[in-house]
């Protein structure tokens, strides 16, 4: 596969660090990765390690085209019925892994999840390194996830070999994960490709618990992104639930305006007025634009040291708009106040 044009060099000289178990960042269409060989232990230890992420959380390998999943998983009719109408793209499959695939990478467990990014810069890196590369998102762990090149480099700058910077993420949230046992998918992190979308192709589907309500207690995560708080900024961020006058009125009744941040939408910059900081996310009836934008807005909101408190709008729960309440719910650890 041919490296895009203007990219060619980088993509050598991160291929190179790769296979020799060094860590890169690297962009796909979901959101930054950080990425190292997933067919050796140590680069996956090394990834952990970066990221200060705990090893019971498992990664996910990227492979250049689907049919290269091969070698690493049991694939099956589903696997590939999906593939077809979802890959390339923000789609990641869980399957029984082969023995190629090293527990470190699976987090101890017996399965691994599949993923064949849309990015050309991801893709042709994977395809270059000749190696699937393991990869989560390019931050600490527990921090907004990176949408730029910028973000990766303010978490992980000194902790990785080389950056390459393939410009804003198209998506901003995460792939949406679904475990596959036969014909039926369980979904674990939603995301750019819809529980809607998904059940289209499957016989049998289901959403996890754990996707509204997080692991309970002494639970394995089977997939990344399953934790009770995650995405989290500095400043504590809370969740309203109600309409726009509610929204408006809460806000408007903060004693210390100074020091609060509000992701608001469009439709709401005529009636949120300073001291209040505002992180606009698009308009209310886009959720494209809000998935693009969320991430990118905590991460704004955490250049504002004086900020101590963070509020927004709690996201529907259909279509796209449930990975971006799964995304904004670990965000605020799960803190919602329901305004009357």
């Amino acid at each position: 596969m041919d490296a895009p044009q203007g990219h060619e060099t980088e993509i050598g000289i991160a291929a190179d660090a790769i296979r020799r178990g060094e860590l890169v960042v690297f962009p796909t269409e979901t959101v930054y990765g950080l990425g190292g060989n997933a067919t050796d232990p140590n680069a996956a230890a090394a990834i952990y390690a970066a990221k200060g992420r705990p090893s019971d959380n498992p990664l996910i390998i990227h492979v250049a085209n689907p049919e290269d999943a091969e070698p690493y998983a049991v694939t099956t009719s589903a696997y590939y019925r999906l593939a077809r109408r979802f890959m390339p793209g923000p789609l990641t499959l869980i399957l029984k892994k082969k023995p190629t695939v090293p527990l470190t990478v699976t987090g101890g467990l017996d399965t691994v999840a599949v993923r064949c990014p849309a990015h050309p810069v991801a893709r042709a890196l994977i395809a270059a390194a000749g190696v699937p590369i393991a990869a989560p998102s390019a931050n600490l762990s527990g921090r907004p996830s990176p949408t730029t090149a910028k973000h990766a480099a303010e978490d992980l700058f000194g902790r990785v070999s080389y950056i390459i910077d393939g410009g804003e993420a198209e998506i901003g949230l995460e792939s949406t994960i679904v475990a596959l046992d036969g014909d039926r998918g369980v979904l674990l992190r939603p995301g750019a490709v819809t529980p809607e979308e998904l059940s289209e192709e499957l016989s049998s589907f289901e959403i996890s618990p754990a996707v509204t309500a997080g692991l309970k207690e002494n639970e394995r995560p089977l997939s990344p992104g399953m934790k009770y708080k995650h995405y989290a900024p500095r400043a504590p961020l809370t969740l309203l639930s109600g309409d726009a006058t509610a929204f408006y009125r809460y806000l408007d009744a903060l004693s210390d305006k100074e020091h609060v941040g509000v992701l608001c939408f469009k439709e709401d910059l005529p009636f949120i007025k300073p001291p209040l900081t505002i992180f606009p996310i698009g308009n209310r009836a886009d959720l494209r634009a809000q998935s693009h934008c969320f991430f990118a807005a905590l991460r704004d909101a955490d250049e504002n040291p004086s900020l101590t408190h963070l509020y927004a709008h709690l996201p529907p729960t259909s279509g796209l708009g449930l990975a971006l309440y799964n995304r904004a719910l670990r965000a605020a650890a799960h803190t919602v106040i329901t305004l009357t």
